[in-house]
């Protein structure tokens, strides 16, 4: 017979066995845009205004583009995971599902969509 008490029986980070996981990556996401937004709103703000050549000029140095990317990315995830968790919180069965894979999507789309124009620009 095998003994386990309580405390053996909590470690793991839940039942799905993800729940510390899930904490850290967001954790580490939201402290990585912590520092990531404000460098990038400065760069957005000297852009904004400003004429088409120049806002193409900003964004072609390897700086700005390079931030803005990340930013894109780790914001969508971020999104993406936080809106996961609301939604398993609120909604149950088919709409849970169909909740995750609109959310995992529209991330997906608006990430793709702001990469894609990023690279238009700096190439």
């Amino acid at each position: 017979m095998r003994y386990l008490t309580d405390r053996k029986r909590a470690v793991g980070a839940g039942s799905a066995h993800s729940g510390t996981a899930h904490h850290w990556s967001m954790t580490l996401s939201s402290a990585a845009l912590a520092f990531l937004v404000p460098v990038w709103l400065y760069v957005f703000g000297h852009a904004l205004g400003a004429s088409r050549a120049d806002v193409m000029a900003t964004f072609a140095r390897p700086f700005p583009a390079i931030v803005t990317g990340l930013v894109l990315v780790i914001a969508m995830r971020h999104f993406a995971k936080g809106s996961t968790m609301m939604l398993q919180d609120y909604t149950h069965g088919s709409a849970l599902k169909c909740g995750i894979v609109f959310v995992y999507s529209l991330a997906a789309v608006i990430a793709a969509t702001g990469l894609y124009a990023l690279i238009k620009i700096a190439l």
